[in-house]
């Protein structure tokens, strides 16, 4: 199935930078998750998450004004959890129970692994290709989920607690970074499930979130909402500040370049923007607004969500339980499609985020200082 471009573009009214709307049909679109690009090598490709088939489907153009491609359908996928393997040509994503990918040229579809009854997060693909790494949660077990992306080798590693956004080393894949849900939030462990341990100790009182690796330099970099921008060294666990949010912007999901010298970022309470941070000065250059609604009453606060504030969400949300994987649409954390997460282009000349500006989420894409 395609359709019609709908790309326009427009210059942003506070920094004059160029943005191109990719999608505009009255449903929600979004980018993939501000963990992974959205743009093929070269800037050719822009691949996308849309909801206008009536389930979340993922979708494929040419940029910036090519037809709209629909790769996947009746799969239902797993909205953010796109992931370009480094073959360039093959799209991995959850949907259900299931890892699959899709071929981007010929729309050839293949199940990686079929975990039968578990709920699967986001995945993520190691550097060399060879392996993926997904959060579950089946019954009362949660952790890692990890295989090779030619679906062998698959193992489970346990964990007490929620798990959520995975991630390889960008410079030793045998060892995966993870988020345990809500505190203390940073973990390591290696791919075969040994070496399991906290890297930083805290409590309810530091909103530790959006931790990632700083690009090539293999160290972490992380917010304490609403606070600050921080970085940790991998080896030593050394912790510094790279931007303090009384002197700098408020940074919230934060997308480092491949060197790490720079940070994409967007920002909330309040929203000011699109963001470059320097690593190295913590000086910020404005990017471009988002005019995003950024919804979730948590974002508010400077601790993590307690038990009774997730029962005060599934009682009041409108459109049913609260998902284990922040996706759904709360009153604590908020649609996820409703918060920009920008994401580097690979070539890091654009970046990609979304904006309900026009009343559903959609895709843009924004040309870099």
């Amino acid at each position: 199935m395609t359709f019609a471009s709908e790309h326009s573009e427009y210059r942003d009214p506070a920094t004059g930078a160029l943005v191109h709307q990719i999608t505009s049909q009255p449903s929600i679109s979004h980018p993939a998750y501000f963990l992974q690009s959205s743009f093929t090598p070269g800037c050719e490709e822009l691949f996308f998450t849309s909801y206008r088939s009536g389930s979340p489907e993922l979708y494929i153009t040419r940029f910036p004004d090519g037809r709209i491609r629909a790769l996947t359908h009746d799969a239902s996928i797993h909205p953010f959890s796109p992931a370009l393997h480094p073959d360039g040509r093959r799209i991995f994503f959850v949907a259900k129970s299931c890892v699959g990918w899709v071929d981007r040229a010929t729309g050839r579809t293949e199940t990686v692994i079929d975990c039968q009854g578990a709920q699967l997060g986001e995945c993520s693909i190691d550097p060399t290709g060879g392996w993926l790494v997904a959060a579950f949660k089946d019954g009362a077990q949660s952790g890692l989920l990890v295989c090779g992306t030619d679906g062998k080798g698959a193992h489970r590693i346990l964990f007490p607690r929620t798990v959520i956004h995975p991630q390889f080393h960008p410079l030793d894949p045998e060892w995966i970074e993870f988020a345990g849900d809500p505190a203390p939030r940073m973990h390591r462990v290696r791919r075969d499930g040994s070496a399991l341990e906290c890297l930083y100790e805290h409590g309810n009182d530091e909103f530790v979130v959006h931790e990632t690796f700083l690009g090539n330099t293999g160290d972490l970099v992380f917010t304490v909402w609403p606070r600050s921008l921080r970085r940790m060294d991998w080896t030593t666990r050394e912790i510094r500040t790279v931007a303090d949010y009384e002197t700098s912007v408020n940074a919230w999901h934060i997308a480092p370049n491949r060197a790490g010298t720079r940070i994409l970022c967007d920002t909330n309470h309040p929203d000011r923007g699109l963001f470059l941070i320097d690593v190295a000065t913590g000086a910020s250059t404005p990017v471009c607004l988002s005019v995003s609604s950024n919804q979730g009453t948590q974002w508010k606060k400077s601790s993590y969500a307690l038990a009774d504030d997730f029962v005060r969400a599934r009682n009041s949300a409108k459109s049913g339980a609260l998902s284990w994987m922040e996706v759904a649409a709360d009153s604590v954390y908020g649609p996820q499609w409703t918060h920009p997460h920008p994401a580097f282009s690979m070539d890091e000349r654009f970046a990609t985020f979304a904006s309900d500006r026009t009343g559903h989420a959609q895709v843009y894409a924004v040309e870099l200082p």
